[in-house]
């Protein structure tokens, strides 16, 4: 089975293109290190919880978008290798600072054990 690492955070609405620019180039680097897909999603139906939300997670302020994404390896074992020279590369290292405040983003590493 595949393995995906996911993400969730909290944009300012405003940035969507610049989010979107900053995702479309990182996911071109993630997938020549051996990632299979790369999804990047803005959220338009993302409800507020009381005890647990994904707004919730990334203290998601009143002007800003949830995001989730996520990259699809075909193991465990290509993503820990492609994970740091993808750190090292030359276009991440120079990229421009993601338009969202990292300290909020919930992520996380799967493994897939079921699909339909």
């Amino acid at each position: 089975m595949t393995y995906v690492d996911g993400f969730v955070a909290s944009v300012p609405s405003l940035k969507r293109a610049e989010f979107l620019e900053h995702a479309q180039a990182m996911g071109l680097v993630f997938k020549e290190y051996g990632a299979m897909r790369v999804v990047d999603c803005w959220g338009d139906d993302v409800p507020p919880g009381k005890l647990t939300s994904f707004p919730l997670a990334v203290q998601c302020k009143p002007d800003e978008t949830v995001i989730f994404s996520w990259i699809t390896w075909p193991s465990r074992e290509v993503r820990n290798q492609a994970w740091d020279k993808v750190m090292a590369d030359p276009r991440i290292q120079s990229a421009t600072a993601p338009p969202f405040d990292g300290k909020r983003m919930i992520f996380g590493g799967f493994e897939v054990i079921s699909e339909v």
